[in-house]
């Protein structure tokens, strides 16, 4: 608890070093407030050098930069803090102007070093340290050069040596031997140097800091440890093949966790794989990476036995919605409850439409990657959504595909994926938007009724217990308003939609959960959940820069 204070103190103070740094350059009146006196807005001080204000201008903007790594506890980003403290309490001294600024750095100086053993954590395995290298020096030169060019044109008296030192000092603020016949060429001269100097310092920080995101991928040999953990218990554990993750395994290798690193969440999904008395083995394997790293450990959709066993290792638990569960031994047309089901799927049979059910095996190869071409024309987003009930490919052994066709056209086509021995868990479910109402209906249906499996699990239902107590007769002013902001968001986001197709199927609701550190952390872990799921997130060109070493 100490740590955990004393970092989050730090964090702060870095910060507000940082923002003392800034104001103590560019706005005099916030400096000389501090003196007791009246001065004009961004009126720099005549005793300042330009090279002390540019160096605390830099500094400043790396502090509150570097302030991300220190909260998660980076290494690297403590040794750099280090150094920019230092730097700018030295600044400070040559402005001769910020006592109180200059201060804060020293304080800073002082706790760093006082503080340094709860910095420990490792870069992240994708590091930017060569590419931080290589955009410093590109920047650098790419200054030197153009102010070269820029003297080269303009005047013709200075010497090479002269334009050269010239352009380089302009990149710390700093005259240099070369004088010019007038005031706007030096400043423009002044403009290009800063420029390209605190750009190379501020992006060579943001790539040799930045939370990078190792692109994942199971090897052939860790899927096959994977699937001889699979087990009958969770409607889930096959989607843990994915092959966009990471793995690790418990001492004994009866267990393991899948996960995948986002925004600095490493985010696993269901429970993790095999005995579940093995299970805190894992656990504490994959909690160790995420301390080795400063990740934030996540989980969602985990069961309620996964939820204990994650509260143990001191996570919060949040329930998030339901998986319904279909047993096929008690599933019957019949009835007035089921009277909607029944009448969609009789009027796409009236209108000619049937339903195949086929092992992924038993399906031509070319008939499969038609498919696939299908599912993704009718996907309708560039987005492949789904993490945590969603396999990200077709076809696997043991799958099972459902199509219904119409008129020798396939307009629709599910997947399902193994559940042990004895069910099966939906991952796929498009239609073609032309087809009639009632296609997904017709094809679930008639898998229910033939299928040997005996548990099927459907679509999970987000915040499904919020979205039914909000509609009971006497429900409070909490519960409606919760409902009614979970409608609303289902414009964009199929909450309610989801939830009203499952209820037609009369399953039997499973509760999942969230598990994750602290209630601080939600924001963080909210965004990774998103983005991994597809339903939105940071641009897709970021996202391949974080990835790239």
């Amino acid at each position: 608890m100490a740590g955990a204070t004393s970092v989050a103190v730090i964090t702060w103070v870095t910060r507000l070093a940082g923002l003392l740094a800034l104001v103590s350059v560019l706005v005099p009146a916030g400096r000389r407030t501090l003196r007791g006196h009246v001065a004009a807005w961004l009126e720099l001080p005549h005793e300042a050098t330009v090279g002390a204000a540019t160096v605390a201008l830099v500094t400043g903007v790396l502090l509150m930069l570097l302030a991300t790594g220190l909260k998660r506890r980076k290494r690297r980003a403590w040794q750099l803090a280090v150094a920019a403290a230092a730097l700018l309490t030295v600044s400070h001294l040559g402005l001769r102007h910020t006592l109180g600024a200059g201060l804060v750095s020293l304080a800073l100086l002082i706790a760093l070093i006082a503080t340094r053993r709860y910095f420990i954590a490792l870069p992240d395995p994708v590091t930017g340290r060569w590419r931080a290298i290589r955009v410093f020096l590109q920047l650098t030169v790419a200054g030197v050069v153009i102010n070269f060019v820029l003297l080269s044109v303009a005047l013709a008296s200075p010497s090479v040596g002269d334009r050269l030192a010239q352009s380089t000092l302009a990149l710390v603020g700093v005259s240099g031997p070369v004088t010019f016949p007038a005031l706007w060429l030096e400043d423009l001269s002044a403009a290009v140097g800063l420029l390209f100097g605190i750009g190379a310092v501020l992006l060579a920080a943001y790539f040799l800091l930045r939370s990078a995101e190792p692109a994942p991928e199971l090897t052939d040999e860790e899927v096959e440890r994977l699937r001889g953990l699979l087990g009958e218990r969770d409607s889930l554990g096959y989607f843990a093949l994915r092959r966009d993750k990471f793995v690790v395994f418990s001492k004994s290798g009866k267990a393991a966790v899948t996960y995948r690193v986002i925004a600095g969440v490493a985010l696993c999904s269901a429970d993790p794989l095999g005995d579940p008395e093995a299970w805190p083995g894992a656990i504490e394997e994959y909690l160790d990476v995420c301390l080795r790293y400063a990740w934030t450990p996540a989980t969602m959709g985990c069961s309620e036995l996964g939820a204990t066993v994650w509260a143990r290792f001191g996570l919060e638990v949040l329930e998030i919605g339901d998986e319904a569960v279909v047993d096929t031994d008690t599933f019957t047309l019949e009835g007035r409850v089921m009277r909607g089901v029944r009448q969609a799927v009789s009027r796409t049979k009236r209108a000619g439409y049937t339903a195949r059910i086929r092992k992924a095996e038993d399906l031509p190869l070319a008939e499969l990657e038609e498919l696939r071409a299908l599912a993704a024309t009718w996907r309708g987003t560039d987005t492949e959504r789904g993490f945590s009930m969603a396999l990200g490919r077709m076809g696997d052994p043991g799958s099972v595909l459902v199509t219904a066709e119409h008129d020798g056209r396939v307009r629709g086509v599910l997947q399902f994926v193994p559940w042990g021995e004895k069910g099966l868990s939906l991952d796929v479910m498009r239609r073609d938007r032309t087809a009639d109402n009632g296609v997904n209906e017709l094809m679930i249906s008639e898998l229910l009724l033939t299928t040997p499996a005996q548990h099927v699990s459907l679509n999970f239902a987000a915040f499904r217990a919020v979205l039914e107590q909000g509609q009971r007769i006497g429900a409070g002013p909490v519960a409606r308003l919760s409902a009614r902001t979970l409608r609303f968001f289902s414009r964009w986001i199929q909450i309610e939609t989801l939830y009203r197709f499952n209820a037609k199927f009369q399953p039997r609701w499973v509760p999942r959960y969230l598990a994750y550190p602290a209630a601080r952390d939600l924001p963080r872990v909210g965004v990774a959940v998103f983005e991994a799921e597809g339903l939105g997130g940071r641009p897709s060109g970021l996202l391949r820069a974080l990835q790239r070493v």
